[in-house]
């Protein structure tokens, strides 16, 4: 009897993507609200220059590209270590009780619907390849494309959150000083648009959708930070 021929599948998934563009997303989101923001309430109010509206919008991007970094890596990195004791305690239970992993690993296909003798077959042939992938994948739900990596989450989130939080700053150096505030929202609103619809189409998601729910959050946030900064701002 001959092998089955295997033919390619040529599907692709975006699996693999998940962890990086949550994290670019969030930073790219966050740098364009929450500077944008900032320069638009700081605006708002009277008496204040451009300078001191430049310094805030700088202020706001450094300070909010350093806080996205470093909270990313904190709460990825606590993931790594739950991800880094579970598979310590799984390779440590298949050298000491490789039966009853074994077995548990079949019932585990067998609570999937699998017939109980092949579920056992299953379960012989994936520990003999690979023991505590397997287990690390269909008892803990760990597989490498989703695995934690903190320096690759913050480096992004710092690196996007930089990459949206400047354009609001770009438009408040170049536009008059009189037209910052509606400038700003505009660009803003604009630069939103965009990253929702990249969001949604690198995550295979539908472009408007993902588009719309981006900008309305966004404009939101500067509708209240506009507000805040006339009811409290500094009198001429």
């Amino acid at each position: 009897m001959t092998s089955p021929t295997l033919i390619p599948h040529p599907e692709k998934h975006n699996t693999e993507r998940i962890g990086w563009l949550r994290a670019a997303v969030l930073g790219a989101n966050d740098g364009v609200v929450s500077v944008s923001s900032i320069v638009v309430g700081v605006a708002a109010a009277s008496g204040v220059t451009p300078g001191t509206i430049l310094l805030a919008g700088v202020a706001a991007l450094v300070a909010g590209a350093t806080s996205m970094a470093a909270g990313e890596y904190v709460s990825v990195q606590s993931q790594a270590d739950t991800e880094h004791a579970n598979l310590a305690l799984e390779a440590r239970e298949l050298r000491e009780q490789p039966e009853l992993e074994l077995q548990e690993l079949a019932d585990i296909y067998v609570a999937r619907g699998v017939d109980p003798v092949l579920a056992r077959q299953v379960a012989e042939q994936l520990t003999a390849a690979d023991a505590l992938g397997t287990h690390a994948r269909e008892e803990l739900g760990i597989t490498e494309e989703l695995r934690a990596r903190p320096f690759q989450a913050a480096l992004a989130s710092a690196l996007a959150f930089v990459t949206g939080g400047i354009i609001p700053v770009i438009a408040a150096v170049l536009l008059p000083h009189h037209l910052v505030s509606v400038g700003v929202t505009v660009v803003t609103l604009l630069a939103l648009l965009v990253l929702g619809a990249l969001a949604a189409y690198a995550g295979g998601a539908n472009l408007w959708k993902g588009a719309l729910r981006v900008t309305l959050w966004g404009a939101a946030a500067m509708a209240l930070s506009a507000l805040v900064g006339s009811l409290f701002g500094i009198k001429a």
